[in-house]
C-alpha cells in the first residue's frame, strides 16, 4: 500500500467544552496519511490520476473553519468521513490536536484510523 501524507495542516475553528472557548477560534493541526495506489499517477505524470492533495487540504480546511464542536475526537471523526465517503479514500490515519488546549506549549488530540489498508 503505498500512502500520501499531508502534515502540520493548520486550520481555526471554535472547538472547545468551557464557554470561553466556545466564543473564540483557535487552530487545530492535522497531520493524515491516506492510502493510494500511486502508480497510475505516476505513469501518466497527471493530477487526474493521483491523490489530489490540494484538492483534500482546501475541503478539510472548509469544514474545519466552519464547524462548532465541543470534542477533538468529533471533529476527528468527521474529518474522516470526509476523506473516506466524499474522497473515496479507503484508508486514513488522521492526527488532530489542539495545541494549548490544556497549558501554555501543551500539544494534545487524537490518532484514528479509518477503513481498510490496501
Amino acid at each position: 500500500m503505498d500512502r500520501v501524507f499531508i502534515r502540520g495542516l493548520r486550520i481555526d475553528t471554535t472547538i472547545g467544552i468551557h464557554d470561553w472557548e466556545k466564543r473564540i477560534r483557535r487552530p487545530v493541526v492535522l497531520d493524515l496519511e491516506m492510502a493510494s495506489d500511486i502508480a497510475r499517477g505516476a505513469a501518466t505524470d497527471r493530477i487526474e490520476d493521483a491523490l489530489d492533495y490540494e484538492a483534500i487540504t482546501r475541503r478539510l480546511e472548509q469544514f474545519v473553519s466552519e464547524s462548532r464542536f465541543e470534542l477533538v475526537e468529533t471533529l476527528a471523526e468527521r474529518c474522516a468521513s470526509i476523506l473516506r465517503d466524499e474522497l473515496g479514500i479507503p484508508w486514513v490515519r488522521l492526527t488532530l490536536s489542539k495545541p494549548g488546549a490544556v497549558g501554555e506549549g501543551v500539544d494534545v488530540g487524537v490518532v484514528i484510523e479509518r477503513g481498510d489498508r490496501c
